[in-house]
């Protein structure tokens, strides 16, 4: 006998995964509204948040880009990104690469916004208890990372 699992057939797969879902959507609902409640601090709602972070992940982007990073829509995005222009979070600065799509890029207030908001779900995280493994996580991540997967071709425009 081995300590591995034999990986689930397709019929129990779908059934499990669906207690995955039924738990990823009342998570997110919950964390986003503790995220808007304390965004006074930063001024930060939970679209322009995810503008910041992953314009801190990865350096200037285009709006398609980012909708696509976070299958949204670009108008969406666009929203956000104007939200966050407005609030000088970011700005908006010539694409050499390509002259009707723009890039965006963090300013300095934008990047301490993203860095004290990041700092303060940090924070909320470390409340998580369940004596829970760096296993755990890891397996969490990984079957969250294939669900995302398999339905990474859905457009969202």
């Amino acid at each position: 006998m081995t300590d591995i699992d034999p990986p689930l057939a397709p019929e129990e797969l779908a059934h499990r995964l669906t207690e995955v879902f039924a738990l990823v959507g009342p998570l997110y609902r919950r964390v986003q509204r503790k995220v808007e409640q304390a965004a006074p601090i930063e001024g930060l709602s939970v679209g322009v948040r995810a503008v910041l972070d992953l314009l801190r992940e990865n350096g200037p982007m285009t709006v398609p880009q980012m909708g696509r990073a976070q299958a949204l829509s670009r108008q969406f995005v666009q929203r956000m990104v104007n939200d966050a222009a407005a609030a000088r979070l970011v700005e908006i600065i010539p694409n050499p690469a390509h002259q009707r799509s723009s890039l965006v890029r963090l300013t300095g207030s934008g990047r301490a916004a993203i860095l004290a908001a990041l700092a303060r779900e940090a924070s909320l995280l470390r409340q998580v208890d369940g004596e829970l493994t760096d296993a755990d996580v890891t397996a969490c991540v990984r079957v969250l990372g294939r669900m995302l997967e398999a339905f990474d071709h859905d457009d969202v425009d």
